[in-house]
C-alpha cells in the first residue's frame, strides 16, 4: 500500500535554514558571479578518496541513477540528500553542505539574486506539463484570473513560484492582487486539503499524486508559459576543486545516460522509481511519462529564457532586482554532455 502522500513527502528530508537565501536585499553582488577557470581534468583511477555530496528531491536524481544501472563501477563514492525542494538545495550549496543538486527553474534565480555561492551547469526538459496551478474539483475557480483575491499555496523560490507569477501576468494581475502563501510541500498539502488555501501551484511527481488521492482540477500548467526546464547546480567549491570538479563531470554524464535508459525503458523506469520513493505506481508512471527530466543543451536560448522569470521577479516586487542569469552559468561541461542530449518528441 502506497504511504501516505504527507509521510512520502517529507520522507529522508534533510533541513536546511533558507531565511539568508531569500533576503535578497541583504547581500553584497560582487563576488561570485562569473565563470571560474576550470581546473585541470583528473584521471577517474585518482578518485577514490572524493566523495560527492549529491542534494535529491523526493528520490529522482538517486533513484533514476540506481534503476539505469549509472552507479556500477563509479571510481569515486556518492552520498544523496533529500530536500523538499530547490531553495534549501542552493543553500546548502553555498554553505558548502553538498556539491551538486538539480533544481527547478527558480531557485536558481533566487540564488544569483543572494549572490549564492553556486553555478548552474546542466540543463534538463522537464516539459512544464506536470507543473500545474491545481484547485478542488467543486471549486468555482475555472481560470487564473479567477484566483483575484484568493489565496494560493507555493513553496517559495520554488519553480512554482516563477510559474504563479507568469500565470498572473499573463492573466492581468499582480502579486498585489492575490494571497500568495508561502509553503513547503507537504504543509501546502495539508493547507490545501483542509481549504484553508484556495489553491495549490505544485510540481511532479506531486502534482500526479495528489491527483490519485482526492478530486482536483487543473486550471493552468507550466508548458508554453515558464520553460519547464531544471537546472544542474554546483558549487563554487566543487568547481574550484581539480577532483571533485572531475568527479561531477563523470556523475553528470552518468546522469545523462540513465535518462536515456528511462526514456527508452518507461515502465521499468515507473515501477522502480514507485518502489524507490513509496510512490502509488499510477502516480509514478503518470509524472515520469510527461515530466521525465531529459539533458537539454544549457545555451543562450536557455539562459534567455531564465533572464525573462528572473525579470518577472523583480517586475512583481519578489526580488529588488533581477540577477543577470548568466553571470550564475558556467559551460564547462558543455562539451562532455552534447553528444547525450535528448529531444523531447
Amino acid at each position: 500500500m502506497p504511504l501516505p502522500m504527507r509521510a512520502v513527502i517529507i520522507r529522508g528530508a534533510a533541513v536546511f535554514a533558507v531565511a539568508g537565501l531569500l533576503l535578497t536585499g541583504c547581500v553584497s553582488k560582487q563576488d561570485n558571479a562569473g565563470s571560474q577557470k576550470a581546473p585541470a581534468t583528473v584521471p577517474l583511477s585518482e578518485l577514490s578518496d572524493v566523495t560527492l555530496q549529491i542534494g535529491d528531491q523526493k528520490g529522482g536524481t538517486e533513484a533514476l541513477l540506481r534503476a539505469a544501472g549509472a552507479l556500477e563501477g563509479v571510481p569515486y563514492k556518492v552520498a544523496f540528500s533529500t530536500f523538499t525542494s530547490g531553495p534549501p538545495q542552493i543553500e546548502a550549496a553555498t554553505a558548502g553542505k553538498i556539491d551538486f543538486a538539480i533544481t527547478g527553474n527558480t531557485p536558481p534565480i533566487f540564488g544569483a539574486a543572494s549572490n549564492a555561492k553556486v553555478k548552474v551547469v546542466s540543463a534538463y526538459d522537464g516539459g512544464g506539463i506536470g507543473d500545474q496551478v491545481l484547485v478542488h474539483t467543486d471549486s468555482p475557480i475555472t481560470t487564473i484570473a479567477d484566483l483575484k483575491g484568493k489565496r494560493i499555496a507555493v513553496g517559495k523560490g520554488s519553480s512554482a513560484h516563477g510559474h504563479i507569477l507568469a500565470q498572473l501576468k499573463n492573466a492581468g494581475l499582480t502579486p498585489n492582487d492575490v494571497e500568495l502563501v508561502f509553503l513547503q510541500p507537504a504543509d501546502a498539502l495539508s493547507a490545501f486539503q483542509q481549504r484553508a488555501v484556495d489553491s495549490w501551484v505544485i510540481w511532479d511527481p506531486y502534482t500526479a499524486q495528489v491527483a490519485q488521492q482526492f478530486p482536483v482540477r487543473s486550471i493552468g500548467q507550466a508548458k508554453d508559459v515558464t520553460n519547464g526546464y531544471w537546472f544542474g547546480v554546483a558549487s563554487d567549491q566543487t568547481l574550484a576543486d581539480a577532483k571533485r570538479n572531475s568527479a561531477l563531470q563523470d556523475l553528470l554524464i552518468r546522469f545523462e545516460k540513465a535518462a536515456k535508459w528511462a526514456q527508452d525503458h518507461p515502465q521499468q523506469w515507473a515501477q522502480s522509481y514507485s518502489a524507490a520513493v513509496g510512490l502509488d505506481p499510477r502516480a509514478a508512471e503518470v509524472s515520469q511519462a510527461r515530466s521525465l527530466r531529459l539533458p537539454t543543451a544549457l545555451n543562450d536560448d536557455v539562459i534567455a529564457s531564465e533572464q525573462k522569470i528572473a525579470d518577472i521577479f523583480a517586475e512583481s516586487g519578489q526580488i529588488q532586482t533581477a540577477p543577470k542569469f548568466a553571470d550564475w552559468v558556467d559551460k564547462r561541461y558543455n562539451d562532455a554532455l552534447g553528444p547525450l542530449l535528448i529531444s523531447r518528441s
